[in-house]
């Protein structure tokens, strides 16, 4: 089987390409300052765009893992998640509260898609 690591760093690869499959690490957003809606879509477009790098997209999206510092962002969270799908091909999901590595991180998504 074929593994292809895309944006690696001494920690972790951003995006993995393994047996038909895209696998994410936890994707945030660049700019912390914005609150949960806007960090919500700054990390979905960056999602968008390591899809497209491993040649697939959102409408294959199989599962996904959410946590916010706050379960209380998770309406906002949501509203960017349901522009986001379009309410279209809903993946599994899970949206937990956690402590994120940056304090000023609000939201970290994880995606695995088919090719």
């Amino acid at each position: 089987m074929a593994i292809e690591r895309h944006e690696q760093n001494k920690v972790f690869s951003k995006v993995v390409e393994a047996n038909g499959f895209v696998f994410t690490s936890g994707i945030t957003a660049n700019d912390n300052s914005l609150d949960v809606l806007g960090q919500t879509k700054q990390t979905l477009d960056e999602i968008d765009r390591l899809l497209a790098l491993c040649g697939t997209d959102k409408s294959k999206v199989i599962s996904s893992m959410i946590w916010v510092t706050d379960i209380r962002h998770r309406d906002a969270m949501n509203e960017a998640w349901f522009e986001w799908t379009g309410g279209q091909n809903m993946p599994v999901r899970a949206c937990v509260e956690a402590a994120l590595a940056d304090p000023k991180l609000l939201v970290e998504i994880q995606v695995t898609a088919a090719k």
